[in-house]
């Protein structure tokens, strides 16, 4: 007998082995051009981001290893790390920075305490839980500098402020026309100054801490109430483990923030007895030394430690996402 060697009909894999990888290079060029059309209307707004944020903080950069001073108009030129080498050996910067920190783990310390026990009450149901919400809320929706003129002139002022107007109507009470009437921002200036950001900031806790409490399994805690629990055991074993990722969301966004701020040291103390904080003190080296050198490098360190922070605080709201999405 003889063996005969039949060619492949058309259409089997041997005959369609060539035109496979065109056709996976057109589904791939496809699906490219479909991601290129989802993309395209964001990109104006990428490109304008990039100009507003991306090349001032360039430029900044590239100011601060220059030797630029506006009192010494001829002494300009390349400074190399000197500008870098002034800041980290400056007292008066060391000085913000301690003040900085205190200020920033007073605030939110603080605001977190009240902001937990203010969700913790909002979680309840009462008559006019809406109308207490938005009250509590307003603080934070007051413009900064609003804020601070309220506490400094309406609050604090030793002559007409409604803190010694309240001592003075006390001390009446009890027959004594002799009442105290301290000047609150020249006796606790820090205090004075911590007190106006926790009043502003304690809403934005309460707001991240009462998405947290709402997003509770309700079964989890009667089941546990079921099983004897009291409250105080709900609260320690099943609340508060389940806020750890919030608080810590909400400790993180307000020190990015805190570290920021500088409408309240400007406005209540302007900066004097011990209160400039980083903003105020590169405030002061850019517009009373005019040393535009130095405080862009002053501003370059201060954003290069708030990313720092910011990344943690990306890292935990990614993982408070993925929870959410896995539920």
């Amino acid at each position: 007998m003889s063996t005969q060697t039949t060619e492949p009909p058309r259409g089997t894999a041997a005959g369609t082995a060539g035109p496979a990888p065109a056709a996976r290079a057109r589904a791939r060029r496809a699906e490219r051009a479909k991601d290129w059309a989802r993309r395209a209307p964001l990109l104006p707004a990428l490109i304008f981001l990039v100009i507003v944020t991306q090349l001032p903080f360039v430029a900044t950069v590239v100011i601060s290893f220059t030797r630029w001073n506006a009192l010494a108009p001829d002494n300009r030129g390349f400074a190399a790390f000197d500008n870098y080498r002034a800041v980290f050996t400056d007292p008066a910067m060391r000085s913000s920075v301690g003040t900085t920190v205190l200020l920033t783990v007073t605030v939110v310390l603080v605001s977190l305490v009240l902001g937990l026990g203010l969700a913790l009450l909002l979680d309840r149901s009462f008559r006019g839980r809406g109308l207490v919400r938005t009250l509590l809320i307003t603080p934070f929706l007051v413009v900064p500098v609003a804020s601070a003129l309220l506490w400094k002139h309406a609050l604090y002022n030793a002559s007409y402020g409604l803190l010694n107007g309240v001592l003075t109507w006390i001390w009446r009470l009890f027959g004594s026309d002799n009442p105290p009437q301290p000047d609150w921002m020249t006796d606790s200036p820090l205090a004075a100054v911590e007190v106006s950001l926790i009043w502003q900031w304690t809403p934005f806790m309460m707001l991240i801490l009462l998405a947290g409490l709402q997003s509770r399994a309700g079964d989890a805690i009667e089941a546990a109430r079921m099983d004897g629990a009291s409250a105080f055991d709900v609260f320690r074993y099943l609340t508060l483990p389940h806020l750890r990722r919030y608080l810590e969301l909400a400790a993180l966004l307000g020190t990015v923030y805190v570290v920021q701020n500088f409408d309240a040291v400007f406005t209540i103390t302007s900066g004097g007895l011990g209160t400039a904080n980083l903003p105020y003190t590169i405030y002061q080296t850019f517009y009373q030394a005019h040393d535009y050198g130095r405080a862009s490098a002053q501003g370059v360190v201060v954003v290069l430690c708030s990313l720092v922070v910011a990344t943690f605080a990306l890292r935990t709201v990614s993982s408070l996402l993925r929870e959410e999405v896995t539920r």
